[in-house]
């Protein structure tokens, strides 16, 4: 059964947060630490995994995804702080 996760990303400082959904989060994060896509994540420097969802079918990942983006800076730290409250780079749990 193939999995899909929203995930939440930031940078060295915390200054930014990014939400993404992906079906193959180790290679997603992987792109997001060596900076291999052009793009938002590049420029800021966004390669730190500090939360994520796991789903089992790409419609409801994509809801909650834009359901995360829609919501404040003030819920995305709370949603993070709930499963993360140090802000460690979860890196490790998923490889």
């Amino acid at each position: 059964m193939r999995q899909y996760y929203v995930y939440l990303a930031t940078n060295r400082g915390h200054t930014v947060i990014y939400t993404g959904v992906t079906n193959d989060l180790r290679r997603r994060i992987y792109q997001h630490r060596n900076a291999s896509q052009e793009g938002f994540t590049k420029k800021y420097r966004v390669g730190k995994l500090v939360s994520f969802e796991v789903f089992g079918d790409p419609y409801n990942a994509i809801r909650r995804e834009k359901q995360i983006k829609g919501g404040s800076r003030r819920k995305k730290v709370a949603l993070i702080e709930r499963s993360n409250p140090a802000w460690c780079d979860l890196w490790a749990e998923i490889c």
